[in-house]
């Protein structure tokens, strides 16, 4: 009897202090999730930019004056990227988690061998994943049409990175609270969409009475959109070093209230 027990010895499986594949097989399998719907997740964001490029040109015209030293819709292009890459992050990571818990499958991800830490960040990067594809299409077809001058790919990628991270992460709370899909829109409506659009996507703040340009410098979507503008156009609304540390203390507070919210089982345990 103590031969067998030994002999058949249940043992736990040790990953380390991450179990890396766990985390790249969740990771690949988020990002397969969207790419099988390419045409709603990659080139939908596209052709709304494209509409709002359109629209916003045709009726202000691009002889509306120097904005920050650049033509319009120079100016417009990258805040209309930044948008794209702020609502689709947001997006990815919401929609994973709200199918997951209706569908009923997020048990698979409870009792697979991943820790919080491992699945907050696999959702939330292969919500910057999801982002960054759609940046780099959006500036590809954008550079076609208009002139979309690359100041610095550095802080495209840094601003991009952080943004689409900060976003990806709400989104994951987002998931974890909402009980329907109706909830989610409610933060996409009364919180997403104001934000992005009062950031200085379609503007320089400087055009602002005093008040509202110190409003502005308190909302979070100001920074991204302002420094990844910053990397095209090589001009600033704001400070660059300070909304960089900004995003970077958000993204870490977001990224920590997901992976805690998650590891408490926060509406997904009972």
């Amino acid at each position: 009897m103590v031969e067998l027990n030994k002999k058949y010895q249940i043992k736990v499986i040790r990953f380390g202090f991450i179990n890396w594949i766990g985390f790249k097989s969740l990771w690949l399998k988020e990002c397969n999730r969207f790419m099988a719907v390419w045409q709603q997740t990659l080139l939908s964001p596209l052709v709304s930019s494209l509409l709002f490029l359109s629209v916003l040109s045709l009726a202000l015209g691009n002889d509306r004056g120097d904005v920050l030293g650049h033509s319009f819709i120079t100016f417009l292009a990258p805040g209309l990227i930044a948008m794209s890459i702020l609502t689709q992050s947001f997006s990815h990571s919401v929609s994973s988690l709200m199918i997951s818990k209706i569908q009923g499958n997020i048990v698979d991800m409870l009792y697979a061998p991943l820790s919080a830490l491992e699945v907050s960040l696999a959702i939330i990067l292969a919500s910057i994943t999801r982002s960054f594809l759609i940046a780099i299409i959006s500036i590809i077809v954008f550079s076609i049409i208009v002139e979309v001058p690359i100041h610095s790919i550095l802080y495209i990628f840094i601003f991009g990175f952080l943004s689409s991270f900060i976003l990806g992460g709400l989104g994951f709370i987002t998931g974890l609270w909402a009980e329907k899909f109706d909830h989610t829109a409610t933060v996409t409506n009364f919180v997403i969409t104001p934000l992005s659009f009062l950031s200085g996507v379609f503007y320089s703040i400087d055009k602002l009475p005093n008040f509202f340009q110190t409003i502005s410098h308190i909302n979070p979507f100001f920074y991204m959109i302002d420094g990844f503008r910053y990397g095209f156009l090589g001009t600033s609304d704001g400070s660059i070093i300070l909304g960089m540390i900004f995003l970077l203390i958000l993204s870490f507070v977001m990224w920590f209230m997901a992976f805690y919210l998650y590891k408490k089982g926060y509406k997904i345990k009972s």
